[in-house]
């Protein structure tokens, strides 16, 4: 007897099946990106400080999702192709040695949080109210990385399969619950004695709502998920699939380093100018998760979708879902594009700000949001590198928009001494990343999608 949910892959109409495998996701990510934008104007509260503290913290927040992300991809796409090949035992160890590797992570990152904050911070800042608040943030969220690294695993284990509506719960219950604890924890509680921590309450809101979407992932998938299989033999270490995953994961996980690395040296540059100007591109990233995670959302969907029909040889299926895919994704960044022209004092006037916070914020979303409509094609194309085991492709792409481009022209522009100038790095980075994409694709579009219609 077929798995039902195989057959929901492999036969039901891609515009439906787009619609119901990515729905649950973009929606828990919209929530995430609620909660991304309520965490900051809590933290806005408290100090022009502590929302610079927040924005040098990024990077590491990056590196914590880009691996937690890159072992999730991996697994992701392995899953869903062992699912379409009918071999569920593989698609069992291929899940038990992702949670391997996010034990390996999970240890490493501890290590960083007890050692590695105050050094990180120091080497950015020299004011004591952003070292401080930035420290402790990055301390508490490093320390207690389990929840984000096993919320990431398990929830794609129920995305490979086709049950994204397991995703919706697991993701919204965290988002919000981190949402209602911000202002608990951030300003306390005196009548229940909870003193007000500061930034660091934001981190302990964060990482609570982490724990408790990563306990819901794993009953999900022990109680709805009889796709997989969670024993103890699964865990223990399969070299061959480990490089397998990594194979796929670590390209997806050196894309968010170099964003990492990009982050880190955007503010550095903007550090030169003002500490207003790199809150200012902290908040961007902010707002601009309103539009990008339901893409991710989306991507996220079609690397199942195409990884399983990989492997059931179904080109058709493959070519269908990207046409959707890139055409869903830039009606996103379309209306990101006019949210950030129109109105984006209205945006920035929700985190208090001054008069020259907000002269520099304008001109900043104005020139960043040129490079959405671009990045749209960017990231929806990629899901197919990622789904046919070509991620380096995607790692590629990476480094060249933000390490070979965005960076050094940052850079160049800085020189010009005019802070406005350098936010239009990133529609000149956009560019260079549209055409090393369309470049690899048509190539893994020859080598791996084209041959299969041969096959029918």
């Amino acid at each position: 007897m077929q798995n039902v949910q195989e057959n929901k892959m492999g036969v039901m109409p891609i515009g439906k099946l787009v619609v119901s495998m990515s729905l649950p996701i973009v929606s828990s990510m919209l929530v995430q990106a609620l909660y991304n934008i309520v965490d900051s104007l809590y933290v806005a509260r408290i100090s022009e400080s502590a929302v610079t503290a927040l924005s040098l913290a990024f990077p590491i927040q990056n590196l914590q999702i880009g691996f937690a992300t890159g072992i999730g991809v991996g697994v992701n796409a392995l899953f869903s192709r062992a699912l379409g090949e009918k071999n569920r035992d593989r698609g069992s160890h291929v899940a038990g040695n992702g949670m391997f590797l996010c034990f390996v992570m999970t240890a490493v990152f501890m290590m960083f949080g007890f050692f590695g904050a105050r050094p990180f911070f120091e080497m950015q800042s020299d004011v004591a109210e952003t070292v401080n608040g930035g420290t402790a943030y990055v301390s508490i969220c490093c320390i207690w990385i389990a929840g984000i690294m096993f919320e990431v695993l398990f929830e794609r284990m129920l995305q490979s399969s086709g049950r994204t509506i397991y995703t919706l719960f697991t993701q919204g219950t965290g988002a919000v619950l981190n949402i209602i604890l911000d202002p608990v924890f951030i300003f306390g509680v005196p009548a229940l004695g909870i003193p007000a921590m500061g930034i660091a309450g934001a981190a302990v809101a964060t990482v609570i709502g982490q724990w408790v979407a990563a306990i819901l992932a794993v009953f999900f998938n022990i109680k709805c998920n009889p796709d997989v299989t969670l024993k103890l033999s699964y865990i223990f270490p399969k070299w061959h699939i480990i490089k397998d995953i990594l194979a796929i994961g670590i390209p997806s996980a050196i894309m968010m380093v170099v964003g990492a690395v990009m982050n880190f040296g955007i503010n550095t540059i903007l550090q030169g100018f003002s500490e207003t100007a790199t809150a200012v591109f902290g908040i961007y990233y902010k707002l601009q998760s309103f539009f990008f995670m339901p893409i991710f959302g989306l991507n996220n969907a079609s690397i199942s979708i195409i990884a399983y029909n990989y492997g059931y040889r179904k080109p058709k299926r493959i070519t269908r879902t990207l046409k959707l895919v890139c055409a869903v994704a830039f009606a996103v960044m379309m209306a990101g594009f006019a949210a950030f022209q129109l109105v984006p004092d209205l945006l920035l006037g929700l985190f208090d700000p001054n008069e020259e916070f907000l002269r520099v914020g304008t001109v900043a979303l104005r020139a960043i949001s040129c490079s959405f409509p671009i990045a749209a094609f960017c990231i929806a194309l990629s899901s197919s590198f990622q789904a046919l085991g070509n991620g380096m492709y995607s790692t590629i792409v990476s480094v060249c928009r933000q390490l070979v481009v965005l960076l050094p022209v940052a850079f160049l522009l800085s020189l010009t001494g005019e802070v406005t100038n350098v936010w239009w790095s990133f529609p000149i980075a956009e560019l260079a990343s549209l055409a090393a994409t369309v470049v690899l694709f048509i190539r893994i579009y020859r080598k791996k999608i084209r041959p299969l219609y041969h096959e029918e």
